[in-house]
């Protein structure tokens, strides 16, 4: 029976599109944006996330730990859970009587996540709502994500994928069978500065736009907002002018940078390096949409 590795299932989300909506995150994902605010997400497999504060170094878990020392104390807790020697087998989690340790990740089947997110059809239905798969990259795991599309779409569930695009072209169009409406990220316009701050290149994930927008006509291009790296008025301008040429985009999403991936980054032991990144003025968003609401397609504040 087929599995995907799921990190979190959202309810009673009002973002990832229209109306109340279920999100499913599932793990994995090829880009290393500098900004992520769901690092979790990254790694295809499961990691151990440690809250610190929590932490009252009863030893519990290095008792638990079948590699004999899950507990370091201090500041090295959160290395030692990203370390080779943690084999992500979850029994220090289950071992922490303060719950300072959290297993990211768990095995689930198509079924299981399905039902989960049945239990909120009331609030699709009221809403025009439905559910979202994002990650992470959804597409990571694409033949779990083309499950759960055509599950959802047999029970005529309103489905959307949250997608980087930087994906196979056969894997874009089999999911735009099922999926009524795409989230296409475009972080930055500028090549080279795609590949420093997300580590790959956006040549393809551009041209996938313009292919999905061909074929399938309901897409939303999300643009996060990353001072002093992609919120110079020409960087923007540029951006929402391609978007505006693609046939199917019906609207641009900015999305406010914040800090709240910069915790997750810490208790997983991994650098961040946007640490000096400071979220846009409260004032941007405003002046940026009315800026930019001439060129072709509608700006849209959030979403």
């Amino acid at each position: 029976m087929l599995t995907g590795l799921v990190f979190n299932i959202q309810k009673y989300s009002l973002q990832d599109g229209p109306g109340i909506r279920t999100t499913v995150f599932l793990k994995g994902c090829p880009l290393r944006c500098w900004w992520c605010h769901n690092p979790e997400g990254m790694l295809p497999e499961p990691e151990i996330l440690v809250v610190e504060g929590r932490c009252t170094a009863c030893g519990q878990c290095r008792k638990a730990c079948p590699q004999g020392g899950a507990w370091l104390g201090g500041r090295d807790i959160a290395a030692q859970a990203a370390s080779s020697t943690c084999v992500r087998c979850g029994a220090c989690v289950d071992a922490c009587p303060t719950q300072a340790r959290q297993l990211l990740g768990r095995r689930m089947t198509v079924a299981e996540v399905v039902t989960e997110i049945e239990k909120d059809r009331i609030f699709y239905d009221e809403s025009h709502g439905g559910v979202t798969f994002s990650g992470g990259e959804p597409f990571a795991q694409t033949p779990f994500l083309l499950e759960l599309l055509q599950a959802c779409r047999q029970r005529e569930i309103n489905t959307a994928v949250d997608t980087t695009g930087f994906v196979g072209q056969d894997a874009l169009l089999a999911a735009a069978r099922w999926t009524n409406l795409f989230l296409y990220d475009i972080k930055i316009l500028d090549d080279v500065r795609h590949r420093q701050y997300t580590g790959v290149s956006n040549v393809s994930i551009l041209e996938n736009l313009k292919l999905l927008g061909r074929e399938h006509g309901n897409l939303w291009v999300r643009v996060p907002i990353v001072p002093g790296l992609n919120d110079a008025p020409s960087d923007l301008e540029a951006t929402v002018r391609f978007a505006a040429s693609v046939p199917g985009v019906k609207q641009v999403n900015l999305l406010t940078y914040h800090h709240a991936g910069a915790y997750k980054f810490a208790r997983l032991g991994k650098p961040y390096l946007a640490e000096s990144v400071r979220p846009p003025a409260p004032e941007f968003f405003g002046q940026a949409a009315a800026r930019l609401q001439g060129l072709g397609v509608p700006i849209i504040i959030g979403g």
